[in-house]
């Protein structure tokens, strides 16, 4: 079989659908009156947004996800070109394409001299500005806070602010996290201080601009790299003042106590997404065309992980020793990030060839393409089974069982579902394993049977002779009767 996945460059005009972003248009009006138009880019599965700004048909892209192709398709359709690519900041949870759309298209990327970065650029710090026409400029402002080299990008029209493009830094309903990015082994001294420098953003450069310049941040509701934000697309820095905490009268030191305060775990995928971003990705589908297909008889013994990405029934009925069920859903490549190392490699397994290539496309948002050793369509192969949940034993004796609920901290204390649950939330699960017994039967359960599926199946690839039973969709009855 070995034979190599279909992606091939005649995918390039793919709809914008296939590739996995929504497009929003905004804008529309002061087009009309300023000549100018900005349209945002949404990846539901990372809350990322993305944004190209066209005046004079000259397009420049703020904070690309990794494919470049629904910025192509919008270019030709504007009968418009691609001349620049401006990034806020080496982001942590997505790679970015700047890198192909600079060899593809010629356009000049645009960052903060304080990235560092390795691939061709012009620096763009404050005092710093682009013309992409004669009423439409772009100022750049050292915004620091969620990483030292964070910049924004004010959008200023007939001499007039407009919009402000504020990457992580400004999100809706709050501000980004500061504790991920570590310089030194001096951790809780470096997010301490970004902390503090992201108080003196908000209040030195965010809280001056008028109330109706609008707010395109680069992530929205369920980013990991914000907490607690709200479900709005856009806002305006107006809305900000009154809604978001950051602007309320706080000390500088109750700001940063607060912002410190519960983040959840930092996923492994982070502190490498940055260094991708800091180097440039490889081109997209090249990257993925290089990774062959096999069948499951076809699998190796090798040190390789697997990661089964087919549902849960099916991973039950069938699968690998020791393979990691992970499936296939929104955020499914956050919890690929988070759960496997970035390092190694290992197989992706799949029912379907067109799950395949949509399973690649979603980890290559976070550069993980590079790990797989292949793609593997698993079909009807017999292997392990997993045993299902016994609720009747279950609900006989439940005191007699070791009861671990993987849902945040958050969930498991506003909704309780049995007395005397562990709660490990599934991010931090790996580091307490070792910690389970394995004189006792471990029930796990989340919220819906999804992160349970992953966490049972995480717990005996470490432990196998651990005796496991995931709740899975029988979590719903118990929460009824809860309430």
């Amino acid at each position: 079989m070995n034979r190599r996945l279909f992606i091939h460059r005649s995918a390039i005009l793919l709809t914008l659908a296939s590739a996995g972003q929504r497009v929003s248009s905004f804008g529309n009006t002061a087009k009309n009156v300023a000549g100018y138009s900005i349209k945002q880019f949404e990846d539901e599965g990372l809350a990322h947004f993305s944004y190209a700004i066209l005046a004079d048909r000259k397009i420049v892209l703020v904070d690309p996800a990794r494919d470049p192709r629904p910025y192509y398709a919008y270019a030709k359709e504007q009968g418009a070109k691609i001349v620049a690519v401006v990034e806020t900041h080496p982001h942590a949870d997505f790679v970015s394409s700047h890198l192909e759309i600079h060899r593809d298209q010629d356009a000049t990327i645009y960052v903060s001299k304080l990235v560092r970065a390795a691939y061709p650029h012009q620096t763009f710090d404050s005092g710093n500005t682009l013309k992409i026409s004669d009423r439409v400029v772009l100022q750049a402002i050292n915004t620091p806070g969620h990483s030292p080299d964070s910049i924004s990008v004010l959008l200023n029209v007939d001499g007039r602010d407009a919009a402000i493009f504020s990457g992580d830094a400004l999100l809706i309903g709050g501000v980004g996290r500061p504790d991920l990015r570590e310089y030194s082994g001096e951790q809780a001294t470096q997010r301490e201080k970004l902390a503090h420098q992201l108080y003196h953003t908000v209040q030195d450069v965010y809280a001056k601009l008028a109330d109706e310049v609008v707010l395109y941040p680069a992530h929205g509701a369920g980013s990991l790299c914000g907490n607690a934000l709200k479900g709005a697309k856009q806002s305006t820095i107006g809305a900000e003042r009154t809604q978001n905490f950051a602007f309320q009268r706080q000390s500088e030191e109750a700001f940063v106590r607060q912002i410190l305060n519960d983040q959840p775990a930092i996923p492994a995928y982070f502190p490498y997404n940055v260094e991708v971003n800091r180097k440039g990705a490889a081109p997209l589908l090249t990257s993925l065309a290089a990774i062959p297909l096999i069948g499951a008889a076809e699998v190796a013994v090798s040190p390789a992980a697997l990661v089964d990405t087919r549902s849960a029934a099916a991973f039950r009925q069938s699968h690998f020793p020791g393979a990691i069920n992970i499936p296939e859903r929104n955020k499914s490549e956050s919890w690929i990030g988070t759960l496997i190392e970035p390092k190694g490699s290992f197989y992706l397994l799949v029912d379907t060839k067109e799950q395949g290539r949509l399973q690649l496309e979603k980890i290559a948002k976070i550069g993980y393409e590079q790990f797989v050793k292949a793609v593997v369509l698993f079909g009807d192969f017999v292997a392990q089974q997993s045993e299902d949940f016994d609720q009747a034993a279950f609900d006989r004796s439940p005191q007699e069982y070791f009861i671990v609920d993987v849902r945040t901290t958050e969930e498991a204390k506003e909704a309780p579902v049995f007395k005397g649950a562990h709660n490990i939330p599934l991010a931090e699960l790996k580091q307490h394993i070792s910690e389970l017994p394995l004189d006792k039967t471990i029930v796990v359960h989340c919220a819906s049977g999804y992160r349970s599926a992953i966490a049972s199946s995480l717990i005996h690839e470490s432990v196998p002779k651990a005796h496991v039973w995931d709740v899975g969709e029988h979590i719903k009855a118990y929460k009824s009767a809860v309430n």
